[in-house]
């Protein structure tokens, strides 16, 4: 089992959970480095992976989904300076580690980590993906396992549905149909959550859908009579949309030579960064119990 992270979810999550007046003795802000710490720490020691990857996001502007569609998470605000300084020492926190971690300007996190689930599945290796992010929930299938650590807990293939609506290999078409506010991608106006799921149960995926519109008035949502003729006229939306919500599973980035098996922590490294930082002795004894496992 190799396990891959979605380093920005924990990030921001203690971003806005821990006190932000944690700072360094500069008056640089240190919450969000310090709950990443934490939260990695916590999982190596829990977990003790034979193979494990942190993977990070690194440019909302140019990622190849803006290309397509220049309103692509348009509403986000962009990181503000302190928790942009603070993602790059968790970067190097996840380095000194000694865990693979990886960024690329033009993917997402979520791409890099599909393109990991797509090379260990052909060498036989099932994926546990670390995320709360329901995008991620696409690429599990029945030997993977989607974990919201230290939140929903792990949830499996059959469990997909009672959680985010719907099968994991509808998850992409689901969000084309229904739109995702978070990313600022609109989808089909007039089509919800009920109705996207109700179409997908009915016909299985978006291509069908589009195959048998004149069988959708057949489907037992509201406002049916009506639902074929704004998929038609919104088809083109859409199919963008579909080209947003996928996740791309072959992109080419670097790998140590290690590749996914974590190496010895290079305690130096790590007790540069906390000095830096002006972090105090737990985070320090937990590395180096990080480093006792390996």
């Amino acid at each position: 089992m190799q396990y891959l992270i979605d380093a920005s979810v924990y990030v921001f999550r203690a971003h806005f959970s821990m006190p932000d007046d944690m700072v360094d003795d500069n008056g640089n802000p240190i919450n969000a480095l310090y709950g990443f710490c934490r939260f990695l720490g916590d999982f190596l020691e829990q977990v003790k992976p034979e193979y494990v990857a942190v993977l990070f996001d690194e440019s909302l502007t140019t990622s190849f989904r803006s290309s397509i569609y220049p309103a692509y998470k348009a509403n986000r605000e962009p990181a503000p300076p302190e928790l942009k300084r603070q993602f790059e020492q968790c970067r190097r926190y996840a380095k000194a580690i000694g865990v693979m971690q990886s960024a690329h300007p033009q993917y997402e996190a979520d791409d890099l980590i599909g393109t990991l689930v797509s090379e260990g599945r052909r060498k036989g290796m099932a994926s546990t993906i670390v995320s709360r992010d329901k995008d991620l929930a696409q690429l599990v299938t029945k030997d993977d396992v989607f974990w919201d650590f230290a939140g929903k807990g792990k949830i499996l293939y059959n469990q997909i549905p009672e959680v985010f609506g719907v099968w994991p290999e509808q998850i992409a078409d689901f969000l084309a149909l229904a739109g995702d506010s978070v990313d600022n991608i609109p989808g089909v106006p007039g089509v919800g959550k009920k109705t996207a799921a109700a179409l997908l149960q009915h016909f299985g995926n978006l291509d069908a859908i589009y195959a048998n519109l004149d069988k959708v008035h057949e489907v037992a949502v509201r406002g049916a009579k009506t639902l074929a003729a704004k998929l038609d006229t919104h088809k083109g939306a859409a199919m963008l949309a579909r080209q947003l919500t996928g996740i791309a599973c072959d992109v080419t980035f670097d790998r140590p030579k290690s590749g996914l098996r974590p190496s010895a922590p290079d305690l130096g490294a790590i007790n540069a960064l906390f000095d830096e930082a002006g972090i105090g002795t737990a985070l320090r004894r937990q590395a180096e119990r990080v480093a006792d496992l390996r």
